[in-house]
Parts: structure tokens; C-alpha cells; sequence
């Protein structure tokens, strides 16, 4: 399966309550630019311990208003550039989640197709 995701994808994001839309990035900087509609905010650095801990996945409904994903359940990742998305693509497919794609655009592609700030 391709691990790249494209902006047309991404667009379609709300047609696809299925697909999963993680931006790592830091949650000022979605407070500075914004967020991709259907995004939820999981930081990078705290990726690993939010898809492992099972006190997160009890509360993870509660806090990001979306199920926690199964190991086959399709994860697009972004971040701002695709650097940061890539390393949580990285560290997904590490704990087994097998369909997960990075957004390389990311935020700054976005921003420019959508007409946005984008820092």
C-alpha cells in the first residue's frame, strides 16, 4: 500500500469518518496557522505513549472525539512540512498499525490549496 497521502485525500476527509487524520504537530502552532478540518491533535512527542497507553485508549473517545484506531483501521498523519508526520508514520507502522500514510504537504501544502496563513 502507498504510505504517501495526497491533498485531494485529505480534502475527502470528511466523506471518510473511517479514515483517521492525526496532525503531530505542537498545539500552538495550530493555534498560530489553524488545523485541517477532522484533524485531532496528538503532539510527536507524545504519539507513542498516547497509541500504547491503555488509559488513553479508554479515554481517547472522551478527549478526541473519535475511536481509538485498530491495527487495521487507515491513519493519515500531517504535521507542517512532512518531516515531523514521517517520523509518526514511522513510529505507528512500529506498533503495528498497518495502514497508515504520511501527508507530505502537510500544513503548508494545505494552507496554499485552500488559500490559508500558512505560518
Amino acid at each position: 500500500m502507498e504510505s504517501i497521502a495526497t491533498y485531494e485525500e485529505v480534502k475527502d476527509l470528511p466523506n471518510r469518518p473511517d479514515v483517521l487524520l492525526i496532525d503531530v504537530r505542537e498545539p500552538k502552532e495550530l493555534e498560530d496557522t489553524g488545523r485541517i478540518p477532522t484533524s485531532i491533535n496528538i503532539p510527536l512527542g507524545t504519539l507513542r505513549d498516547v497509541l500504547t497507553s491503555e488509559k488513553e485508549k479508554t479515554g481517547f473517545l472522551e478527549k478526541y472525539g473519535r475511536n481509538f484506531p485498530g491495527l487495521d483501521d487507515s491513519i493519515i498523519v500531517s504535521c507542517r512540512s512532512g518531516r515531523r508526520s514521517q517520523e509518526a508514520l514511522n513510529i505507528a507502522c512500529s506498533l503495528g498499525f498497518r495502514k497508515v500514510r504520511n501527508y507530505k504537504g502537510s500544513w503548508l501544502e494545505w494552507a496554499e490549496k485552500e488559500g490559508l496563513k500558512s505560518s
